[in-house]
């Protein structure tokens, strides 16, 4: 079965291109027909990073490549593995070997069981061919997509900056079941505690989302999953980061329709992206 539309947006940059590779994997919302879901599409919507690649859209305006998922994460979810999947989904065993993390355990594995506290987003098993189908039609082109842009960055610059772009629910410390120390950040930077991006890269985002007067943690509650792990190597000179931004800034999360914060942040995002790309292009080789 094919894809029932297309699996993404890629935003080519429209001025003379830096290595700066930006992707949305979370802020699908078309839902695929054989989703057959047994709850409200407005529990589903929880999981949507809604309006995200709308944010950073100033990306190929400023010599970057933007890419942005259309399908929703708790349908198939690209920012987990392969191996990330519950074997307790599906109706017959899966045929290839496992390794499901402490977020499937959770329930939001590469296929999500979950939708906010335990509820059951399905009634019935999954059968094998279903989720290959999430596979072969979303997964695998959309990190297709990712890692050809990642790769021709590399090939021609000689390395990639790379921002994974996500936003975060604001009771984000008691969906993770921890007792909040301090507010929610406006923004959250992850480099997995420094493993996947030079220090210079998450300084440079910090001080001007600062000098915008936004709130900013660092791997605080989220340190980055699968794809800033994957595509993040500083010694090859591959540099990822994972963006979080609190949604009540943007949106309204119980409609997820743009608030009227939503055009400031925009602006000054786009304020960011600028400032990003000269110090891409300062880098790279």
């Amino acid at each position: 079965m094919a894809a029932a539309f297309a699996p993404f947006t890629l935003s080519l940059p429209s001025a003379p291109p830096v290595a700066l590779v930006c992707d949305s994997p979370h802020s699908g919302t078309e839902y695929p027909e054989d989703f057959r879901p047994a709850v409200p599409r407005e529990l589903l919507r929880r999981g949507e990073d809604t309006h995200v690649e709308a944010l950073w859209e100033a990306v190929p305006a400023a010599g970057g490549t933007l890419l942005a998922a259309h399908f929703p994460r708790t349908y198939i979810d690209a920012n987990r593995t392969l191996e990330d999947l519950d074997p307790q989904l599906f109706d017959e065993p899966w045929p290839e070997p496992l390794a499901p993390s402490e977020k499937t355990r959770l329930g939001y594995g590469l296929v999500w069981r979950n939708i906010g506290q335990g509820r059951p987003i399905y009634d019935r098993a999954l059968s094998v061919a279903e989720v290959r189908n999430r596979i072969d039609s979303y997964y695998r082109p959309y990190h297709a997509a990712l890692s050809a842009a990642i790769d021709q960055c590399v090939e021609r610059f000689g390395g990639v900056w790379h921002l994974n772009l996500h936003s975060m629910p604001n009771d984000a410390y008691e969906r993770l079941g921890m007792t909040p120390p301090h507010p929610l950040a406006d923004f959250v930077l992850g480099d997995r505690d420094g493993s996947t991006c030079e220090r210079g890269l998450v300084d440079l985002v910090e001080r001007e989302l600062r000098a915008c007067g936004y709130t900013v943690a660092r791997n605080d509650p989220y340190k980055g999953v699968q794809l800033i792990a994957r595509i993040g190597n500083p010694q090859r000179n591959r540099h990822s980061l994972q963006v979080e931004i609190r949604r009540p800034l943007y949106m309204d999360e119980a409609t997820r329709e743009r608030n009227a914060g939503f055009a400031q942040v925009q602006k000054d995002l786009a304020g960011v992206v600028a400032r990003l790309a000269a110090y891409v292009k300062d880098r790279a080789g």
